[in-house]
């Protein structure tokens, strides 16, 4: 049976850092929650600001990792748990990324719609690199209006 904890971003971290596929530990957030089984963390969600300057508008969140261990409706309850934690801080809109290749099935389930595909596809400016970081369309953004 899956419950809730509270959970330290220095712990959060150190879960992402252990258990995540491609992403590092992030360097700040607003929260974190954690889920265990039998006493044993199996996934952790850190919630900040909005990576993207255009989205940082004091009322939306980030759900900037979600990690688990693949235990059933892990990804479920983390996703639902910070909308509603979000939601009862004042935010309004609380948002995520996700690959092209994940389903986002833990997402729809708790309510999120996919809005699209991720912006940030090509730098602008005189730093930007000779080729393009990431192939078009890679990442997907879902969001939830609280």
């Amino acid at each position: 049976m899956l419950f809730l904890v509270p959970v330290s971003l220095k712990d959060a971290n150190a879960f992402v850092a252990e258990h995540h596929r491609h992403h590092k530990p992030t360097r700040g957030h607003k929260f974190s929650i954690g889920c265990a089984v039998e006493g044993r963390l199996v996934g952790v969600a850190i919630v900040g600001r909005p990576v993207s300057r255009y989205l940082d508008d004091g009322l939306t969140l980030e759900v900037n990792r979600l990690c688990t261990t693949g235990e059933q409706n892990a990804c479920s309850m983390l996703y639902g748990t910070a909308a509603r934690a979000a939601k009862a801080m004042g935010y309004r809109k609380i948002i995520t990324y996700t690959l092209n290749s994940e389903p986002g099935t833990s997402l729809r389930a708790v309510g999120w719609t996919c809005a699209g595909p991720a912006g940030g596809e090509r730098w602008t400016g005189q730093r930007r690199p000779a080729v393009d970081l990431y192939p078009a369309q890679m990442k997907l953004r879902y969001e939830k209006l609280l």
